[in-house]
């Protein structure tokens, strides 16, 4: 039998495979023995043949089926098993810091109608109301499929409540969707992260008001940096926030990838990146419009209570191409 021995060494140290390679050793150990046996008893080669050739196919598919379970695992760890959603208030002050919190009650509400556990990772609340900027991470099986096409910047069309002339005032907040994943794509050095801890600020009691639990970490090479207040341990703070300063720089990463071959990107929707202006909320006329497909709904209502099936179906259509459906590039409205 002529197996990889470098794969074979693999399978013998994955948990999830080294079951099977005690198998596929007592076999080679069998196979030895037969061609001994075939060796010292020419009477007996024949039998000792048909013995190897069965020896043979068992460790064969006993081979194949743990590089299928190899196969599996590597891509069960490389899809995402939540996302950190990120929103934040664009152009437009008081408005658009009402408006970036009322986008990310509506991806809430939308992930409690799916089942997946939403957790508050950050928050950062403007005076008057709203979020200068809001961190959520949210766990779920097909997550990142709904939600992948949501980043970029969002526009509110309406009357302020502050507004007594009754002009129609337009706001942004942007939203950033970034997959999280058990095996990173991405090789992070530990010597590149700072860390700074402080309170956690908010509701929930001694611990969070006296304990610096709440945790920083800025990626010194890029500026990029995360904080964590979400749990109640400095140490769960850490960890997660370490998953989510990966989500991020992935996330960078990819971007910097898309820019490079985006000719080559005529099949997905608009340029993913989390400058480009996606979609317009037009309360006035009841109407949301997704400027990369050109499509419209008249729900706005319904829309921001949760109500995004209809459009990450749209979007997830188009994607895929299905119907002809034509892929556009961003524009207003």
């Amino acid at each position: 039998m002529h197996f990889d021995e470098a794969q074979l060494e693999a399978f013998r140290t994955n948990e999830r495979t080294m079951y099977h390679m005690r198998r596929f050793d007592e076999l080679r150990k069998e196979e030895l023995e037969a061609r001994e046996f075939s060796q010292n008893d020419q009477s007996m080669r024949e039998l000792a043949e048909e013995e190897l050739e069965r020896i043979g196919k068992e460790a064969t598919e006993l081979y194949r089926e743990m590089e299928r379970i190899v196969k599996a695992t590597e891509e069960e760890e490389a899809k995402p098993y939540g996302v950190l959603l990120e929103v934040r208030a664009g152009v437009g002050g008081e408005e658009a810091a009402l408006f970036a919190e009322e986008l990310a009650q509506m991806y809430v509400r939308f992930a409690e109608t799916k089942g997946w556990v939403v957790t508050v990772v950050s928050e950062s609340r403007a005076t008057q109301g709203g979020y200068k900027e809001g961190s959520f991470e949210i766990i779920g099986g097909d997550v990142y499929e709904l939600l992948r096409y949501e980043t970029g910047v969002h526009r509110v069309q309406r009357v302020p409540a502050t507004e007594k002339a009754g002009r129609i005032h337009t706001s942004t907040a942007s939203v950033a969707i970034l997959p999280m994943r058990r095996k990173p794509t991405i090789e992070v050095n530990p010597s590149d992260i700072e860390m700074e801890f402080s309170r956690s600020g908010g509701a929930g009691g001694q611990n969070v008001n006296k304990v610096e639990t709440a945790v920083r970490l800025v990626h010194t090479p890029t500026g990029v940096d995360v904080r964590c207040q979400s749990e109640r341990s400095q140490l769960k703070n850490r960890e997660k926030a370490m998953a989510l300063l990966i989500a991020k720089l992935e996330m960078i990463h990819e971007e910097e990838e898309a820019r490079k071959h985006a000719d080559t990107r005529k099949n997905q929707i608009g340029t993913g990146d989390r400058s480009e202006k996606i979609r317009t909320y037009n309360f006035p006329q009841s109407r949301i419009t997704d400027h990369r497909i050109k499509e419209s709904w008249h729900n706005i209502e319904a829309v921001m209570a949760g109500g995004l099936e209809t459009i990450t179906k749209a979007l997830a259509g188009a994607a895929a191409g299905e119907d002809g459906m034509p892929i556009a590039e961003s524009e207003d409205a």
